[in-house]
């Protein structure tokens, strides 16, 4: 097996990395994009997670701001919501 710079020896075989990459290949478009949406909503929600937990007093709509801020950076942030996380507080 082959290695780019994009992927690290793990404890996973050669051959379980090849079925899954098999599975991978037959797998329909729309299910590999079901699986990426899925995975970017778990991250998601596991950086909110953590943002709850610094933050245990703050309204859902501020913990879903403040991750927005995180995620888009202060600049792109302020350009969409302009001081919204202010009036959230």
């Amino acid at each position: 097996m082959v290695y780019n710079s994009f992927m690290v020896k793990s404890d996973t075989s050669d051959e379980a990395l090849c079925v899954q990459t098999q599975i991978y290949r037959e797998m329909p478009v729309c299910q590999k994009a079901a699986l990426i949406f899925s995975a970017y909503e778990m991250g998601k929600h596991i950086s909110m997670s953590g943002i709850r937990e610094r933050n245990p007093q703050a309204s859902d709509r501020r913990v879903w701001l403040m991750w927005a801020k995180q995620h888009l950076g202060a600049e792109l942030f302020e350009q969409v919501y302009g001081n919204a996380l202010n009036e959230w507080s």
